[in-house]
């Protein structure tokens, strides 16, 4: 995987193209962030069809470094709200780590992203967010 690779992987993300981006996963590969772990092509267009349904989200990668069995990136995860997200949606859904978002409330997140790399393919990704 290399830096163009990845680039249409994330325009790909930030157009909201679900399969497209998880054409980039290897079978069986299990997508973990902040409590959640998303292991099929359907947990991954659920979830995000469900936060996408209520917030705009981009990625900016300022930092970027690749090999063959790794992509590690830091970038700017930017959310903005179109509509209403309360405690008790969220809940609702499992995902009380996330926290509420008002319609037209933005937030950027500094992040690091780690994925494993297999045959040009992701098999794991790690986040973290900077404060």
């Amino acid at each position: 995987m290399n830096r163009a690779d990845y680039e249409r992987y994330a325009s790909a993300f930030n157009a909201r193209d679900y399969d497209t981006v998880y054409d980039f996963y290897a079978p069986g590969a299990v997508l973990t962030f902040f409590g959640i772990a998303l292991k099929t092509r359907e947990e991954f267009k659920d979830f995000y069809g469900f936060l996408h349904s209520y917030v705009e989200e981009s990625l900016h990668i300022e930092r970027f470094a690749a090999s063959d069995e790794l992509v590690a990136l830091e970038g700017i995860i930017r959310v903005e709200a179109t509509r209403d997200l309360d405690a008790e949606t969220l809940a609702a859904r499992g995902l009380t780590q996330f926290f509420p978002i008002q319609k037209g409330e933005v937030q950027e997140m500094r992040q690091y992203i780690h994925y494993h790399v297999d045959n040009g393919k992701f098999t794991a990704v790690g986040c973290a967010i900077i404060p």
